[in-house]
């Protein structure tokens, strides 16, 4: 019994170690981005935001293919064209003007459905090939490009700023209130380490800095707004994780990538807010009435 009391001892002593250095590595990353971050948002022209959303939904969209030809040699023309139609989906979002977003759309659909006529692989695999091409361009691209409709519309950088700080506030609570009082799990089958306190702690962080951020840059936005967006974030950025955590368990990884220390993957990173950008774009448009 001493032995089995002193080997879950030092289990749990290594666990809390790993905790501590990975959340250390956590702060270290937030202290070297987030200022470029304010900076690039800020001050930055819409031209290089566009080229920081769409470097980080490329290097998200290497990250999901690679979970699905995990086992496999990653078809180099495979990546290159759902890269390129990627990177013409978020352009015709940034520039509408020059090209609509529906017909990069069908262009895709076309494309990922006919790049196989000349492909000397087998053809057993096309059908997935195929549907996992054209799904990670509408899973990533389509929804982290919301990011840019937002950026343009009057008072872009502060609605920005708004909804990823209210995403990260409903993640960094989720995090730390689920692992040090939860207790329900929420998804069991997806994410074990997910609970329902750790969700209530998220909500409540999220409304808190929605609230904070009213009273900070966002005066426009009202104590309501605060209420329903913070709420709203909050339920759509949990679900946002726990379905990247369905794809992960699916291809048997534990974290999409390494790029970002403390984070994981770039797809790790930007899992909730492929979620919140949508959510947020059509709250501040249909609800607060400024769309462009």
């Amino acid at each position: 019994m001493p032995l089995a009391a002193d080997r879950t001892t030092n289990q749990s002593c290594e666990r809390s170690a790993t905790s501590l250095a990975r959340d250390g590595r956590r702060v270290y990353a937030a202290l070297v981005f987030a200022p470029l971050f304010y900076v690039l948002v800020r001050y930055g022209t819409p031209v290089a935001f566009f080229t920081l959303v769409t470097a980080a939904a490329l290097l998200a969209l290497v990250e999901f293919y690679r979970l699905y030809f995990v086992n496999q040699r990653v078809p180099i023309v495979a990546m290159a064209l759902g890269l390129s139609l990627s990177g013409l989906l978020l352009a015709s979002l940034q520039w509408p003007e020059l090209i609509s977003e529906r017909v990069v759309l069908l262009l895709s659909l076309m494309a990922v459905l006919t790049y196989r006529l000349g492909s000397r692989r087998s053809l057993s695999q096309s059908l997935i090939d195929s549907a996992v091409l054209i799904f990670g361009i509408l899973y990533i691209s389509l929804t982290l490009g919301h990011l840019l409709l937002t950026r343009a519309q009057e008072g872009g950088q502060f609605l920005i700023f708004f909804v990823v700080l209210v995403t990260w506030a409903s993640d960094t609570g989720a995090y730390y209130v689920g692992r040090t009082l939860g207790r329900h799990r929420l998804a069991p089958m997806v994410s074990p380490n997910k609970t329902v306190e750790g969700l209530i702690g998220g909500l409540v962080l999220a409304v808190l800095l929605a609230l904070a951020a009213r009273a900070w840059f966002l005066p426009s936005f009202t104590v309501a707004d605060c209420l329903a967006t913070g709420v709203l974030l909050s339920l759509a950025g949990s679900l946002g994780d726990l379905a990247e955590s369905v794809l992960k368990r699916s291809a048997g990884v534990k974290d999409s990538g390494t790029i970002l220390p403390g984070h994981g993957g770039m797809l790790d990173r930007l899992d909730s807010l492929l979620f919140t950008a949508p959510v947020f774009y059509y709250y501040v448009s249909f609800v607060k009435g400024s769309a462009t």
